[in-house]
């Protein structure tokens, strides 16, 4: 390993989980995620839904007030709306204590970061652990006659890595309270976190380099 220096960084010797420049010129860190204390997981996977259910209800709220003029009929599918999304909630809560356990409660994953990208590799066993969950969503969908959740789970069962090449990024945002940076393409959104003290030194590495983002 050698020590950093990109970006005016002073050299250090990096070790452990921090940031590292490696021979072959990329960086590269390990991160532990804690998933009982870091809601990011719970919060991404919630959004899906969210967003899903309420552009469910615009579309079909806009109908019902259209054709019917049924304002009451609309705020009771509101209200129907709202109790599925808390169910929702549950369900999503319940399904990262689950992750947790199974994973026993880190989400572990490696980074590797050069002039081109970043890739987002997920840890062998725990991908292995994935795949088994991706297979068991992929079966609960095919049993219920969700394809929706079958393509799912078949798609999470199947990847364990999420790579974003820096020309292609449309957005990049910084959460450090999170710990996470979140790098957008318009078909592909790659989730990057690091420790406090090597966070301001991964979020303006990629923000200088993704020079079509926002």
């Amino acid at each position: 390993m050698e020590a950093l220096t990109d970006n005016g960084r002073p050299g250090k010797d990096y070790r452990g989980q921090k940031v590292q420049l490696c021979t072959d010129g990329k960086y590269r860190w390990l991160y532990e995620m804690n998933l009982i204390t870091n809601p990011t997981i719970f919060l991404t996977v919630f959004k899906i839904f969210f967003w899903i259910i309420l552009i469910g209800w615009l579309i079909f709220g806009f109908f019902l007030y259209v054709i019917h003029g049924d304002w009451k009929g609309l705020l009771g599918m509101g209200k129907a709306m709202l109790l599925v999304l808390a169910i929702f909630a549950v369900l999503t809560l319940l399904g990262v204590l689950v992750m947790a356990a199974i994973y026993g409660g880190k989400y572990k994953v490696l980074f590797e970061m050069d002039e081109k990208g970043i890739k987002h590799i997920q840890l062998p066993a725990q991908a292995a652990e994935a795949r088994k969950l991706g297979i068991l969503a992929a079966l609960f969908g095919l049993a219920t006659k969700k394809p929706t959740v079958a393509g799912a789970g078949m798609l999470s069962a199947s990847k364990n890595a999420s790579t974003s090449e820096f020309d292609k990024v449309r957005r990049v945002v910084a959460r450090r309270h999170l710990h996470l940076i979140k790098v957008n393409q318009l078909l592909e959104r790659n989730q990057v976190y690091a420790s406090d003290e090597d966070f301001d030194f991964v979020y303006h590495y990629i923000k200088s380099r993704c020079i079509n983002a926002k």
